[in-house]
């Protein structure tokens, strides 16, 4: 499969996750973005446990697919830790941008700044485009660029901002009023603009981390499995650092398996893990475009929330997504164009 299928896949799973990371949010609960980790941590966990129980079992001779084994780790002269350290600012990257996420949901609705946070998957083009530029590994990325492809990726940018505008302008009509003073300060102040411009500084540093390491001529030799290992096995280590804090501060463990804990966790934990697998390989095969395309899945979650949350869309919105989708259609026949 081509890095646009996967694009497209990957897109799937991150808006259904959101879906139900908005189910799973509960007003009230201080703690719900850190339970959300710690199910996030569980099943990246498992995720990165069956890859290398797989990939040792390869190891040992059984016929299983180069496709689902690790690449470089666990060979003879490698570093677990040593790798582990090196994947360090892509993991942290993306794990404190979910985390500020989880955290920032109730805000985002009507947050006067979402599109600062939607404009992650730009700018970590734009970082890639500068590091391969200087690196001088530009030039197998640009010799693939098409005028549809630069036309698709501006419609896909310009109709993400714009929906993060749209919904902020009409969040800020419908809800504000409704809210008491002190509540509307809160959430149109400055905590307002700390979780997108934190989540989009995060998330624009784990993403182009990540095409840079995945890169053949700038990376650190790591294959595709072997990023998703190294990845789960940090968010499991912060699932569970996550896991001990609410140990500490509720005076009691949390116990992920509750079935209104499962219900809605679980999936959205599920289809996480489903998603990144196929960004993985999404960015390991374009990440100059393939980045700004993934961070549309924003388009995705909010189709899936009017069909599913039966949330009403504005023609403004409407506009919005008929401009990425059509951005998405760019760039898929600029794909296919490519292997014809």
């Amino acid at each position: 499969m081509s890095w646009f299928v996967f694009t497209l896949i990957c897109m799937l799973g991150w808006g259904l996750a959101d879906l139900f990371y908005k189910k799973s949010n509960v007003d009230g609960d201080r703690y719900s973005h850190l339970k959300t980790a710690v199910w996030v941590g569980l099943m990246m966990g498992v995720f990165s446990l069956l890859f290398t129980v797989l990939t040792l079992i390869k190891n040992a001779g059984a016929d299983i697919p180069d496709a689902v084994t690790a690449e470089t780790l666990f060979q003879p002269g490698v570093s677990l830790i040593d790798s582990a350290v090196k994947y360090l600012p892509a993991s942290l990257g993306y794990i404190i941008s979910m985390v500020i996420g989880y955290a920032g949901m109730r805000y985002l609705e009507v947050s006067i700044v979402s599109p600062i946070q939607n404009a992650s998957g730009a700018l970590s083009a734009i970082a890639m485009f500068i590091f391969f530029s200087v690196t001088g590994a530009i030039g197998s990325f640009w010799e693939e660029f098409t005028v549809l492809q630069v036309v698709g990726t501006v419609f896909i940018v310009a109709g993400v901002i714009a929906l993060g505008i749209v919904e902020q302008k009409l969040a800020k009509a419908e809800g504000a009023l409704d809210l008491p003073k002190e509540e509307r300060k809160y959430r149109y102040g400055a905590l307002a603009l700390l979780f997108p411009i934190l989540y989009c500084v995060f998330d624009t540093i784990g993403t182009a981390a990540d095409g840079i390491i995945l890169n053949e001529e700038t990376g650190l030799g790591l294959g595709e499995i072997d990023v998703l290992i190294l990845y789960g096995l940090t968010f499991f280590l912060a699932g569970i650092v996550c896991w001990i804090f609410l140990l500490i501060r509720e005076k009691k463990a949390y116990n992920p398996f509750a079935k209104p804990e499962w219900k809605t966790r679980f999936p959205a934990a599920l289809f996480e893990q489903f998603g990144q697998i196929f960004y993985v390989y999404a960015l390991a095969e374009n990440p100059v475009v393939a980045a700004p395309m993934v961070a549309s899945y924003c388009i995705v979650s909010a189709i899936l929330s009017r069909i599913f949350l039966k949330e009403k869309l504005k023609a403004s919105q409407y506009a919005c997504i008929i401009a990425v989708i059509a951005g998405i259609v760019m760039m898929g026949i600029a794909d296919g164009l490519a292997e014809a």
